[in-house]
């Protein structure tokens, strides 16, 4: 899920690049919440159901790829929806694919790759969905090159990441507890990201919007992101256990309504291409 992000803002020539933790670093971390990861993946499952229903109805891919397919939860419903389709699901930690593995049909290839050089020929696959996957990369618009190459002629990318305003409050409220210390995985802006995209797949769609979740209290918005996989990783984290009284002043500055009740925004962006014939 949630990519430990730093914007670099390039020169004014260049799209902004995002600088993320070590790839050993995320796959560790998400193998670590394989199984805990499905319980706790509702924006993941919202944001992959909406790609899903994008899809056109008519649309009858041979070969499928899910890219970043983590426990296979989406590689499994693409396997309901296209069952005569040849489908692999890919995913750089070993620790998810086994989980894939053990709830997955027998008829998918799992691949254990890294996304920006994937073991894959040259216009092999129709479709390339990818849920929440990409803001883990350093190098985002060589995957988006990769997806580019890998596509047919008349192929669809599907695919999702989290934009800047992502977990606003909880930033807002460590803000308050923990001052110039960084607690919350940040994320690209949204014209930032749209103009990284459009170099590689010119006539991208974008779609972006804020999707809300309710949480009964802090402490559960941070078992959630804790159960993903999805913790901090920025290289200026404390290395040691956050101090029992730091996070009890962020769950006292963390903005409640009246019953106590707590919500987290995520800034959702999708992305659609189709690759020209």
């Amino acid at each position: 899920m949630n990519a430990a992000t730093e914007i670099v803002h390039a020169p004014a020539s260049e799209p902004a690049r995002i600088s993320t933790g070590s790839k050993e670093s995320i796959a560790r971390g998400f193998g670590g919440a394989s199984q805990t990861y499905d319980t706790a993946a509702r924006l993941q499952k919202c944001m992959g159901d909406t790609m899903l229903a994008w899809l056109p109805e008519h649309f009858r891919p041979d070969s499928i790829l899910d890219l970043g397919c983590g426990t296979g939860w989406f590689t499994r419903k693409l396997a309901e929806r296209f069952p005569e389709a040849s489908l692999t699901g890919a995913d750089l930690s070993p620790g998810m694919l086994t989980q894939s593995k053990a709830c997955g049909p027998g008829h998918v290839s799992w691949l254990n790759a890294d996304a920006e050089q994937l073991p894959l020929p040259d216009q092999s696959v129709d479709l390339i969905f990818s849920n929440l996957m990409i803001q883990w990369s350093n190098r985002p618009e060589v995957i988006f090159a990769e997806c580019r190459r890998l596509l047919k002629p008349g192929g669809i990318l599907a695919i999702s990441t989290l934009l800047d305003g992502t977990l606003a409050e909880l930033e807002a409220a460590w803000a308050r507890a923990d001052p110039g210390q960084p607690h919350v995985n940040r994320f690209a802006r949204e014209t930032d990201w749209q103009q990284l995209v459009n170099g590689v797949l010119p006539g991208v769609q974008h779609r972006a919007e804020t999707i809300i979740l309710p949480y009964n209290s802090p402490l559960a918005l941070n078992r959630e992101l804790k159960h993903l996989g999805a913790g901090y990783k920025g290289e200026q984290r404390r290395r040691t256990v956050t101090a029992p009284g730091r996070f009890k002043a962020m769950c006292q500055a963390y903005p409640k309504d009246e019953f106590g009740q707590v919500s987290a925004s995520y800034r959702a962006g999708w992305q659609y291409w189709r690759k020209p014939v």
